[in-house]
């Protein structure tokens, strides 16, 4: 009994593991595969497919299971978190990446945890811990440190308003957690994710259309990478990463897991130099240290005698639930 016991033990930890390794390459990747989606697809309407279709799978497979149907308000809440997470998380994010190295959006974008922890101290009037004002310090050094003056100034490729985006996206993402906090949604996460997802590819599909985006299309202009960079970010970071990252939720410590969020930039680093051709320098290795230390330390500290745990929406288009455990006292 106990050699069974062993062994369905070690089967557990080894599929926590595989899903662990799922998350953090496949959500890495992600910014590599927005950037050979949007070289032949306009960047909204890219965006508003990729979630509209992962939106309709997932929805159709839930209510086909017997999931019950949401109802208007739900509705309501999804097109409200929709705007601000994948219209203004992610479809700022997308376009930015038309003008900014992907590396360097997913270190920017891993700043995440530091925006919604600011904010929320900022509309609930409390005071910020030493520890915390010490990370977003330290995170703030680092993406000045990334960017640099003269990139501030649009020299060395970098396009300010790429980098001014990012940021925009990062806040609207922050506005976007706080909001679904107290929003209405149905009791199925996965029915909410989804319905997320296609209110979100919706109105990025609008914003899109009035942008005049459907001219640039062009079908058989769109070239084969950005065709299979589109289908990956459908099947593999929005339909098989989710579903992994879900399972990992609910099997493993949500706060081991939540350090994906400070693996996923590294991964778009390397991906982007090897694959993308992005420059590495000195500069881009000790930012990202910098910023990846200022996320981590966010995370893993503890102190504060209240966890909280938020549902936030990264600019992939990926749903975290992302433990703020920054000050969690231990028991």
């Amino acid at each position: 009994m106990n050699k069974e016991n062993l062994t369905q033990g070690q089967k557990r930890q080894f599929t926590i593991v595989i899903a662990f390794v799922i998350v953090c390459f496949i959500w890495g990747s992600t910014y590599l595969a927005i950037r050979f989606a949007i070289e032949t697809l306009p960047p909204f309407l890219m965006a508003s497919s990729r979630f509209l279709v992962a939106g309709a799978i997932l929805y159709s497979w839930l209510r086909l299971r017997g999931t019950p149907r949401p109802s208007l308000i739900h509705w309501r809440s999804a097109f409200i978190i929709g705007s601000l997470l994948l219209l203004g998380g992610n479809g700022a994010v997308t376009w930015a990446e038309q003008y900014v190295p992907s590396s360097m959006v997913a270190l920017l974008v891993a700043t995440i945890p530091l925006w919604i922890t600011g904010l929320s101290s900022a509309l609930s009037h409390t005071r910020l811990q030493g520890s915390t004002i010490g990370s977003m310090l330290l995170a703030m050094f680092g993406i000045l440190l990334l960017v640099g003056p003269e990139g501030l100034m649009g020299g060395q490729g970098i396009h300010p308003m790429g980098v001014a985006a990012v940021l925009f996206a990062a806040f609207s993402w922050a506005l976007g957690t706080l909001y679904a906090r107290e929003a209405a949604k149905p009791s199925s996460s996965l029915l909410g994710t989804a319905m997320n997802l296609l209110a979100g590819g919706f109105v990025l599909g609008i914003f899109g259309l009035i942008n005049g985006e459907a001219a640039q299309v062009n079908v058989t202009a769109v070239s084969l990478k950005s065709w299979l960079a589109l289908g990956y970010l459908i099947v593999f970071g929005s339909i098989i990463a989710f579903s992994a990252y879900i399972w990992l939720m609910q099997n493993a410590n949500p706060s081991r897991v939540a350090s994906y969020a400070y693996i996923n930039p590294l991964v778009a680093v390397i991906l982007g130099w090897l694959l993308a051709g992005e420059t590495i320098t000195l500069r881009t290795i000790a930012a990202s240290i910098i910023i990846v230390t200022a996320v981590a330390w966010l995370i893993t500290f503890k102190h504060k005698p209240k966890e909280n745990t938020e549902i936030i929406q990264e600019p992939q288009g990926k749903l975290i639930n992302l433990t703020l455990s920054t000050h969690v006292k231990e028991s």
